[in-house]
C-alpha cells in the first residue's frame, strides 16, 4: 500500500543515522516498531498494582495438590 505521507526530513536523516540501517523505509518500520513496543510497555506497567489477591489463599497448600 503505498502512502504519501509528510514526514520531517531532518528527523527521518537523523533517525537513518542514529539507526545504522540503510534505508528510510526500513528505519520507518523500526521506529514504528519500537513505537508499538513501547506503548505495549506502558499499558502492562499500568496495571502493575491492580490485581486484587485473595487473603485466604495458600500457595504453599496447592505445592502439595497431587497431579
Amino acid at each position: 500500500m503505498a502512502s504519501n505521507l509528510a514526514i520531517d526530513m531532518s528527523l527521518l536523516e537523523n533517525a537513518v543515522k542514529i539507526s545504522g540501517l540503510k534505508t528510510k523505509k526500513d528505519t520507518v518500520n523500526l521506529a514504528l516498531e519500537e513505537f508499538i513496543k513501547r506503548r505495549r510497555t506502558a499499558e502492562i506497567i499500568s496495571l502493575f498494582g491492580s490485581i486484587e489477591y485473595d487473603d485466604n489463599y495458600d500457595y504453599k497448600q496447592e505445592r502439595q495438590r497431587e497431579l
